[in-house]
């Protein structure tokens, strides 16, 4: 067998040279060195730690061969076996003996010109496929073009099998076209039924066809214009053909109560109820638990914390409590902390149809009148509930902390414990506005009635400690470099009938972040403590972002007149989002940069979280409503009692897509709703006026968010005025040339609603001038009017807000948004 000593002395010297170079050219570098090391016939496969070290790295240059290695992976030039073992690619090589087959040996073809992956059409047709096998947390670089002449009949969602062609497509991505749909990812649609021309015809919701689908004679199945209906797709649409389908189930007239939700559950394919299997598991446990509850004693393996301080703090709409605190000064002067999280793994046992449930759902989803659960109100509001005055069994986090914050150890065991209060947000925030920690909020309670008052002792100390720690940890975090963006989430205002009223921003008040920065710190210390142990689990994974996409941002803030050396330094890039702040520009720069970053998803593989500035980060604190969470708690509960848990590398990626999937098909589901709910809301409202700021400028016209109503519309450049304009993408501006007039990004102005589309989900304003009393924010140099050099430079505005030019391009539908 030959020796891997000169393949090494190659590597290093190799390596050697890298350092010296860019980091591009020390990536190309480092991957010859490592594909001479692996391809070597005496090579046996090891972790890349190992690869590493016996290249002779260290410190950074570790780090960076780590990155390398992944890389690779991803573009096909290595892989990664049993136990996140690296192996070369070549099915005859030795270091592949005696190892269970990858998942890409069951899939690789003879020919290696086939593809197969997920299809995501965009609005102009094309689209572009995600290979199998890709990481979650992968950037788009890594997907394959596909134009829409070349994409048949496939739907954005759909598993197929493309070939890939010789010629790369746009911006050097590597094209395919499709060869044959292998699954398709629903044949099911929602939209809303009418007639034309003696046909019955559905528009299905939001823009997944352009077209109407053809679903036969009038009135099938009894259906009347403007119902909303369910299609099943009989033949799917494409550049050449229109679509066909069935209606196979009527949901009701499009404005009736509830049909909206429902609507969405069935566009989204949420869940129903329960199965009664799952149900009957879920009675036996609660029997078994009242059994076990009715003895004084707690059961062996579980530490009793019932005679600790013990507090919950969750919305006072909540109806399950997942998490409760406990804090104590020790002797010597550190802070020991209790994050208590409900032992729901106690009432779902593995390999159980209640399990399998749980697996398959992923997620509790929050819609705005509805929640669809993950687990069984049995269990979720009752069983595993850290409901107070009642002994509840939990899985606790214990941390010390040094007296300014600095972590130094933590336990983790299953426990018992008795919550001696509930409180709510608004109340703790009322406490703290009357001890003075804050500045004073609006009463929690009807007379203003004192919170601090009622409070025994211990609850009073341990509410001010808790404030006093958690200000503390959040302060050391944000030197650390962590980064928040101020993008206040949207929550619509229901009455008693579940008839909308309105809708407004929630705050992230000082209660929250208490909460918020002690679940920051258990999930923390959970994730180092099984990394300790050489553990694979499931980590909440938020890779740092592409160098390309933050220069652009970078650009994007100094055209809006921002002081910018380099936004791919975090601590400048952390500087600006708190000075943009209360800037009418914050929710524009706020939002390039959100999608200058790559989505968080779940992965076994060390990313770590860019945005939390952590190495190490795993979500641990809600298995009520998060199967992850839930996966960890096992994991604990395995390594606490000794038992070697089972570590297969495929096994936790299989797992984190899953739950990653869900995770974003529950939240598309709630912000589409959140957007139907506030349409139809508006829908009769024609012509009420607001006050807004421009948060997205284009060149065929401008998106204007609302101050007191936080709805996002549009206005095309048509409804500016009788003039001509001009499109200044440097300055983000569209200026006209014989009035002078200009709209700027962040610019206050008074809009009416014009238009509303609730089944294109689609709201239209119209312009009716300068926000009164507002003054435009400072910024950069400016666009001045000037005569056009050539034709197709500027835009003519017909001065009628009622007139919209056809975009025949774009199934006579609006543009889409573009931007940073």
């Amino acid at each position: 067998m030959q020796s891997l000593k000169p393949w090494r002395g190659v590597a290093r010297r190799l390596l050697l040279t890298a350092h010296c170079l860019l980091p591009t050219l020390m990536h190309d570098d480092l991957r010859i060195a490592i594909l001479a090391y692996t391809n070597n016939p005496a090579y046996r496969a090891v972790k890349p730690k190992i690869i590493a070290e016996r290249l002779g790295l260290e410190g950074d240059a570790m780090a960076e061969a780590k990155k390398s290695i992944k890389k690779m992976v991803r573009a096909g030039e290595l892989e990664y076996g049993p136990n996140h073992l690296v192996l070369p690619v070549d099915e005859d090589h030795p270091a592949r003996q005696n190892l269970a087959p990858t998942k890409r040996d069951t899939k690789r073809k003879s020919d290696g010109k086939y593809v197969t992956g997920i299809l995501r059409r965009v609005s102009s047709g094309d689209g572009f496929v995600r290979p199998e096998g890709t990481p979650a947390s992968a950037g788009k670089d890594l997907d394959i073009y596909v134009s829409k002449r070349n994409a048949g009949d496939a739907a954005s969602g759909d598993t197929v099998r493309i070939a890939l062609s010789s010629k790369p497509g746009p911006k050097g991505k590597p094209e395919g076209k499709l060869v044959d749909i292998v699954t398709r990812a629903t044949n099911t649609f929602v939209g809303t039924y009418f007639e034309q021309s003696g046909m019955g015809l559905v528009q299905v919701d939001g823009k997944v066809f352009a077209s109407p689908i053809y679903v036969g004679d009038p009135g099938a199945k009894g259906a009347k214009d403007d119902d909303k209906v369910v299609l099943e797709m009989v033949r799917f649409p494409s550049h050449l053909r229109d679509g066909e389908g069935v209606i196979t189930r009527i949901l009701g007239g499009r404005t009736e109560p509830g049909v909206d939700t429902l609507s969405i559950k069935m566009e989204y394919g949420l869940p129903g109820d329960f199965r009664e299997e799952v149900m009957q598991v879920c009675r036996e446990q609660a029997e078994a638990f009242s059994e076990q509850s009715t003895g004084e004693a707690i059961p062996e393996g579980r530490t009793d914390l019932t005679s600790e301080t013990v507090i919950t703090i969750d919305p006072a709409t909540a109806r399950d409590f997942d998490d409760a605190i406990s804090l104590a000064r020790l002797d010597n002067g550190h802070w020991e902390l209790g994050v208590h999280i409900a032992d729901v793994s106690h009432f779902v046992p593995e390999k159980t149809v209640l399990d399998s449930e749980a697996y398959d759902r992923a997620t509790s989803v929050y819609l705005p009148d509805e929640v669809i659960p993950m687990l069984p109100e049995i269990i979720s509001n009752n069983l595993a509930s850290l409901q107070p005055d009642k002994v509840r069994y939990a899985m606790t986090a214990r941390i010390e902390f040094t007296e300014d914050g600095a972590p130094i150890g933590a336990d983790v065991f299953k426990s018992a414990i008795k919550s001696c209060r509930r409180f709510t947000y608004e109340e703790v925030d009322a406490y703290l506005g009357e001890k003075q920690l804050v500045k004073p909020a609006s009463p929690a309670r009807e007379g203003g009635e004192s919170v601090a008052a009622e409070l025994v002792p211990d609850v009073d100390r341990l509410l001010t400690d808790m404030f006093t720690l958690a200000m503390t940890l959040r302060r050391r975090r944000f030197e650390r470099g962590s980064l928040e963006l101020h993008m206040p989430e949207m929550t619509i205002d229901l009455d008693g009938d579940g008839r909308v009223t309105g809708a407004h921003l929630a705050e992230n008040t000082e209660s929250h972040q208490i909460i918020e920065e002690f679940m920051l710190a258990a999930n923390e210390a959970v994730a180092q403590k099984l990394a300790d142990e050489g553990l694979i689990f499931l980590r909440r994974v938020h890779a740092p972002p592409e160098p390309r996409k933050m220069r652009a941002l970078t650009d994007f803030v100094r055209d809006l007149g921002f002081k910018a050396d380099n936004l791919q330094d975090r601590f400048e890039l952390q500087e600006l989002l708190n000075k943009v702040k209360d800037d009418p520009r914050s929710h524009a720069v706020n939002f390039a940069t959100l999608r200058s970053m790559q989505k968080a998803v779940y992965s076994p593989e060390e990313e770590g979280h860019y945005a939390l500035a952590s190495d190490c980060y795993c979500h641990f604190t809600s298995p009520i409503r998060r199967y992850p969470d839930l996966i960890v708690h096992r994991l604990i509960d395995q390594l606490n009692r000794g038992v070697k848990p089972r570590q297969e590398m495929p096994t936790y990626l299989q797992w984190g897509d899953h739950c990653s999937d869900r995770e974003q098909r529950a939240a598309g589901a709630e912000r589409e709703l959140k957007k139907v709910k506030l349409l139809t809301y508006l829908e009769d409202k024609i012509g009420t006026q607001m006050d807004g700021v421009i948060t997205g400028v284009e060149s065929f016209g401008i998106f204007v968010m609302g101050n007191d109503l936080p709805a996002e519309g549009f206005i095309h450049i048509t409804a500016l005025g009788d003039d001509y304009f001009k499109f200044d993408r440097a300055t983000h501006s569209i200026n006209g040339f014989r009035s002078g007039n200009s709209f700027r990004l962040g610019d206050p102005v008074r809009v009416a609603v014009a238009s509303v589309d609730v089944d294109a989900r689609e709201l239209d304003f119209r312009y009716l001038g300068r926000a009164k009393g507002k003054k435009r924010p400072s910024a950069g140099s400016r666009a001045k009017g000037a005569k056009p050099k050539k034709s197709g430079q500027h835009k003519r505005a017909m001065g009628d807000a009622a007139k919209k030019p056809k975009a025949k391009k774009n199934g006579g539908r609006r543009p889409k948004r573009g931007g940073k």
